[in-house]
């Protein structure tokens, strides 16, 4: 698909080649994003096409595909703004201890919200065994927001003195999104808030302020 052709609702994309020196148009973003987990949740990554986000998102196909070159980009991208607003570093809560600081970010879904994420997580993890190469991007988008929560929850649990400054917090501030992400991609079983209890009172707090 060539720049400068008209979006598929008749009008001229906004977004123009580098030559011209305009800026990329991101106004869309969201919807499309948002239209992609959509259409990975009802019909899987092997079933999903770009086109079918386009009509998804009411935008015309030359948008989403100048925005992301491929289906898997598309995913990663959406799969990190899902997980992203779930993990939101700048507004975290502050319950003056470290358990209930990693406890107070967990949040209850519905039957309905945990069934469509367990159908968006298949849908990534067929993604990531079809093409390996995102594997990398994938960890970003799905492990990276709760792991930068939990760090800086456990650098005010330093400063505070609640654990102490030679506690390996870069490495368990990755423990409980990576088995979360493993719960969901490889058990296929919702991360609930008992699982996270076990994990924050047998493994994540023994460890600190052992």
């Amino acid at each position: 698909m060539t720049e400068g052709t008209p979006d598929g609702d008749g009008t001229s994309p906004p977004e123009q080649t580098g030559r011209t020196g305009r800026k990329r148009d991101h106004t869309r973003d969201a919807q499309i994003l948002d239209a992609t987990l959509d259409v990975l949740a009802e019909v899987g990554y092997s079933g999903m096409t770009m086109d079918m986000v386009a009509a998804r998102a009411k935008a015309g196909k030359a948008t989403v595909y100048r925005r992301w070159s491929s289906k898997g980009e598309l995913v990663v991208d959406a799969i990190a703004r899902m997980k992203s607003g779930k993990a939101d570093v700048g507004n975290l809560p502050d319950t003056g201890t470290l358990r209930g600081d990693l406890l107070a970010l967990y949040r209850p879904q519905t039957i309905e919200e945990g069934e469509r994420t367990l159908r968006i997580m298949t849908a990534l993890a067929s993604m990531i065994s079809t093409d390996p190469t995102f594997a990398g991007a994938a960890d970003t988008a799905l492990v990276k927001p709760w792991a930068d929560a939990h760090l800086a929850f456990m650098r005010r649990a330093v400063d505070r003195g609640e654990i102490p400054a030679t506690a390996d917090i870069e490495t368990l501030s990755r423990v409980v999104p990576t088995m979360a992400a493993y719960r969901a991609l490889v058990q296929r079983r919702p991360f609930d808030r008992e699982f996270l209890v076990t994990l924050v009172d047998g493994v994540i707090m023994p460890a600190l302020l052992g």
